[in-house]
């Protein structure tokens, strides 16, 4: 499985859970199991999406314009 699909997967793992939650709100029901789950879940999704330190540095480099910004 790549990593694109492994992400695909908890996202859709995630819309459940959230689907889930959802009703147990609405029906005024316990749902920390489930929201224990979708924390683990988000935290599996944020740790695989991550960059690097170098892919950050060369992101934030050329998003920024350093050469014509203006500071007045």
């Amino acid at each position: 499985m790549s990593q694109s699909q492994y992400l695909k997967m908890l996202e859709r793992e995630i819309h459940k859970l959230n689907k889930q939650i959802d009703l147990k709100i609405i029906r005024g029901e316990d749902y920390k199991k489930e929201a224990r789950n979708h924390k683990l879940l988000l935290r599996k999704v944020h740790y695989h999406a991550r960059k690097s330190l170098a892919a950050r540095f060369v992101d934030l480099f050329f998003r920024t314009d350093i050469i014509n910004r203006n500071y007045a």
